[in-house]
């Protein structure tokens, strides 16, 4: 009999993709969305202990509004989430900033930033949470849980006003703990970490292809409120190994970026889950098996296939986590 680690990645790929084809109805929701994985009640993404979530930024290339983005976890199957600053920040009333702009900025257009950058600082410093709590309501109602935030207030050049409505919003939301890129100055992450302690809300760090091992660490002993937003796709295209990683930090471990990219020596692209050196099935098993309480959430970074979209490709990473985490 094969053991779980004989099982080829690609195997549990195309048993994925056997199983969503399965479960789409040949009309579309009204929506406009092929009903993937379509419930009769609510969607429920635990498999055998393990909250298989998502980040909602594996939505950006559709519309994002808190109404938008409750739609596609029903479509894809999501019961549980990592929430983008921008949905609950446009559903609490925030000012409207410049439309993003890449590249070199003109003088005009750095002021705006400015501008803005000062406008939503007050915004948030005086919000009220009422909004955010609407918006967990509305979204436990149908059988979504909010179990990170992820606003751009957490940042050095944000206020510490920013950073506690980023803490009291979370709380709002029913989010455990906040989400922010690791910072490279220790002082940030000890201003971060004495602003979660008021409010017993955790910061997640997360990190790119700068993680390595102990990357955390000066961050976990400034504050029992710093902890872990581990992204294991980035960790394995850095060239590192991240069972033992989430074996021996899986304490301080909050949420885990779930995506399939190539190692360091395969060139570390971002591939469709199955085709790149991220043990996803080993290391679901391992949460499973270990009793590990953090979710794993899945971020859709990988090219979108023609014909497909977001949506499409998401339910096709929940049906591969499913598979995974059912399989003995």
């Amino acid at each position: 009999m094969m053991k779980d680690t004989e099982i080829s990645r690609r195997g549990f790929l195309s048993g994925a993709a056997l199983a969503l084809g399965g479960a789409v109805l040949a009309t579309e929701s009204a929506f406009g969305f092929p009903a993937y994985i379509k419930n009769l009640g609510k969607p429920n993404s635990m498999f055998n202990g393990v909250q298989v979530g998502a980040i909602t930024y594996s939505w950006r290339s559709l519309p994002g509004s808190a109404e938008d983005i409750l739609r596609y976890c029903q479509e894809c199957n999501i019961s549980a989430i990592e929430l983008m600053g921008p949905t609950a920040e446009e559903f609490a009333g925030a000012p409207k900033g410049p439309a993003f702009q890449r590249g070199p900025q003109t003088d005009q257009q750095k002021a705006e930033r400015a501008e803005y950058a000062k406008k939503i600082a007050d915004w948030r410093a005086a919000v009220s949470m009422d909004k955010f709590t609407q918006l967990r309501k509305m979204y436990n109602k149908a059988g979504v849980s909010i179990y990170a935030y992820k606003p751009s207030a957490l940042g050095a050049n944000n206020t510490d006003a920013e950073v506690d409505y980023a803490c009291r919003a979370a709380k709002a939301l029913g989010a455990s703990h906040t989400t922010v890129e690791l910072p490279t100055d220790p002082a940030q992450s000890l201003r971060l970490g004495k602003i979660a302690a008021q409010h017993k809300v955790y910061i997640g760090y997360h990190g790119h292809l700068q993680q390595t091992y102990d990357a955390w660490d000066k961050a976990m002993e400034q504050s029992k409120y710093n902890a872990m937003n581990f992204d294991m796709g980035h960790y394995v295209a850095a060239g590192h190994e991240p069972l033992k990683f989430i074996t021996d930090k899986h304490q301080h471990i909050l949420s885990m970026h779930t995506k399939d990219r190539k190692n360091k020596a395969n060139g570390g692209e971002n591939v469709a889950w199955g085709e790149g050196d991220t043990p996803i099935v080993e290391a679901l098993q391992l949460i499973r098996n270990s009793k590990y309480k953090f979710p794993a959430s899945i971020e859709l970074e990988y090219p979108i296939p023609a014909g497909s979209d977001a949506i499409k490709e998401t339910a096709k990473c929940v049906e591969y986590a499913r598979k995974a985490l059912e399989a003995s």
